[in-house]
This record gives structure tokens, C-alpha cells and sequence, in this order.
């Protein structure tokens, strides 16, 4: 068995979602010569994303396409309080905005959903309420009544991570394990039908995980006792859920490799391995992984821009661009995020 980390996610979903669809930093104007513009925008558990791609009439056959922007807002929606509500309703119609006044784009060729992670977990803490207020407030703004606002169907957004983050040549070798922030899910296909996903999911993933260490922490918010704490809930009911989830799915005796993709595996494959800062697959062990969770907890500042930067040895990579990964990781990614 194989484990890799795949570093296309947003853009690649985004592409699939787009394709089965239709079958707030630069303000640079774009000029389109070859292509249409679309824009994906997604309210997830840990913030809003966006991605804005050109398709052109060649697509469709290549598969091919050109990535114009990728940008995210932290907001932590998945707190539900009225502060994160707000920034999360701001950075929604920001980027909203970003699509169609600064990159000219139109608003059927917007596409605004909301993931399944985030229902999740409105499931779970009762606030289900919270995403149709969000989606109607939006419509308010932007003044279109009519616009669509999907939750996401988790079955759904397994089948499309899968066929935008796997190759072709590792369809039907690969279980795809997408680690999000209010959800984890994935799966694999048993048979040379797509449409047809064995699905893998939990109701955790690495915003809800913190947010239950969080908890229990009490008046002693040392790293000491968020570690110990932490230990303790993916001792328990996440523990369960996980073994069991893996076991049901029966991944491991259709599955040559393991995939892991998200914003956490992005994070540590650029950690990990910032020689490989172009590659969108990097190779990993359980070792590799157990060692560099001891070094987040232990030797934090080792993963500083800098100190990444100055650990790289091969003179053939761009050191500055490494440089500056690493500080992106670390602005969404704190020591206890990754951890």
C-alpha cells in the first residue's frame, strides 16, 4: 500500500464541479482572449474559498485549464456565534464581488456552495438554521433572489474530489481520504463506474477536532495540557468512528494507494517536503509523518518561513518561493492546527 499527499484540491474540484454544472487580492482587470471565466465559491467549516479558472474549447477533451486565482478568507463559520457569522457573510460576498466586478465575470458563471463539512457539523450542534440565514442574507446583498447557494451532498463531494484530485491512471487503484475542516470523506471506486463511489466519511475533521480539545481545556490553555487534551478526544468517540469508518469501507483490499488531500495535507507536504514545492504529489510513510507530528509539538520553530527555507539544500529550487509556502502555512495553520 502507497501513501501520498495530493496537493490539488481547490481548483481541481472546482474544475469537476463546473464541468458536471455546465455540461479580495488582485484587482487586476483580465482580459479573456482564448476562454470563458468561471469562479467557484465555497463557504467551508474553516473560512471561504474561492478559485476562478479558464476553460476554453479545448477543455472538454484535454481536460485541461488555466488557474487565474486562489484565495481563501478565514472565518471559522463552524463556531456558529454571530461574529464569525458576519465575517463569514462579508467574505462571501467580498469574493463574490472580486468575480464579478473585478474580474468581469458573470453571475451564471458563478457558482457558490456551501460543503458538506459545514453541514455536518449544523447537524451536530443544531444550527442547520444558521446556513439557510447565511444563504438568504447573501441573496439580499448581491440582489438575486433566485441565486443558488448548494449544501453540498457529502456521497457527492467525495465522487467530484476524487475525480478532480486522482488521475486518470489511479481511478480505480486509489482510496482518496480528503481531510477538511468540519468533515473528513472519500472513498474509492469499485468498479469502472463514476458515478458510483464507495463512500468513506467522518463527522471530524481538523477545525472540529480543535474545537473539542478547545473545550476541554479549561482555565490551563498551555500547549502541554492542548496536547494532552487533543490525545484524549481522538482517544474517544473520533477513535471509533475512525477505525470503524476505515473498516467498513473495505478500501484496503481494492486499494494499491492512499491518497490523503486537503488544506491540512497541503500544509504538511509543504513542511515536509519544501523541495518539492512544485510537485502536486508528494510521497509519505507513517514514520515520516509520526516524526514530523513530534517536531510540531516539540520544535515548532523549526517550521518558521525561514528556518524551512535555510533547510533546503538543493541549490535547483527557489528558495524564496519556498520561503514563502511556508509563511502561508503557517498564517492558516497555527502549531495547534497542525497538530
Amino acid at each position: 500500500m502507497h501513501l501520498f499527499i495530493s496537493k490539488r484540491f481547490a481548483a481541481a474540484l472546482l474544475f469537476v464541479i463546473i464541468y458536471v454544472s455546465a455540461g479580495a487580492q488582485n484587482s487586476n482587470k483580465v482580459s479573456l482572449k482564448t476562454g470563458q471565466l468561471y469562479s467557484g465559491i465555497e463557504v467551508g467549516s474553516k473560512g471561504v474559498k474561492m478559485s476562478i479558472l479558464e476553460l476554453n474549447k479545448e477543455t472538454q477533451k484535454t481536460g485541461n485549464y488555466t488557474v487565474i486565482k486562489d484565495t481563501s478568507v478565514n472565518t471559522d463559520f463552524i463556531s456558529f456565534t454571530e461574529s464569525t457569522f458576519n465575517a463569514t457573510l462579508n467574505a462571501l460576498t467580498g469574493l463574490y464581488r472580486v468575480a464579478t466586478d473585478q474580474y468581469r465575470i458573470e453571475p451564471r458563471f458563478v457558482f457558490t456552495a456551501i460543503s458538506s463539512g459545514v453541514s455536518i457539523q449544523a447537524d451536530k450542534d443544531e444550527k442547520k438554521e444558521w446556513l439557510n440565514r447565511l444563504s438568504n442574507e447573501f441573496r439580499t446583498i448581491v440582489k438575486e433572489p433566485s441565486r443558488v447557494v448548494s449544501v453540498i451532498d457529502v456521497k457527492e463531494e467525495a465522487r467530484l474530489s476524487h475525480l478532480g484530485i486522482i488521475p486518470d491512471s489511479r481511478r480505480f487503484s486509489t482510496f482518496l481520504i480528503d481531510i477538511g475542516s468540519g468533515n473528513t470523506k472519500g472513498g474509492f471506486f469499485p468498479t469502472d463506474n463514476t458515478n458510483d463511489i464507495r463512500l468513506f466519511q467522518l463527522t471530524w475533521g481538523t477545525k472540529s477536532i480543535a474545537n473539542a480539545t478547545n473545550a476541554r481545556l479549561g482555565e490551563d490553555t498551555a500547549m502541554s495540557n492542548f496536547s494532552r487534551q487533543l490525545q484524549r478526544v481522538l482517544a474517544g468517540s473520533a477513535d471509533q468512528e475512525i477505525v470503524y469508518a476505515v473498516n467498513v469501507s473495505g478500501a484496503y483490499n481494492m486499494s494499491d494507494n492512499i491518497a490523503f488531500s486537503g488544506g491540512i495535507a497541503w500544509a504538511v507536504a509543504t513542511l515536509l517536503y519544501p523541495e518539492l514545492i512544485d510537485n502536486a504529489v508528494v510521497p509519505v510513510t507513517y514514520d515520516e509523518i509520526a516524526s514530523f507530528l513530534e517536531r510540531i509539538a516539540k520544535n515548532h520553530a523549526s517550521l518558521s518561513p525561514e528556518a524551512i527555507a535555510k533547510g533546503v539544500s538543493d541549490v535547483t529550487v527557489d528558495k524564496k518561493q519556498v520561503a514563502k509556502q511556508a509563511k502561508t502555512v503557517n498564517k492558516v495553520f497555527d502549531q495547534r492546527s497542525l497538530l
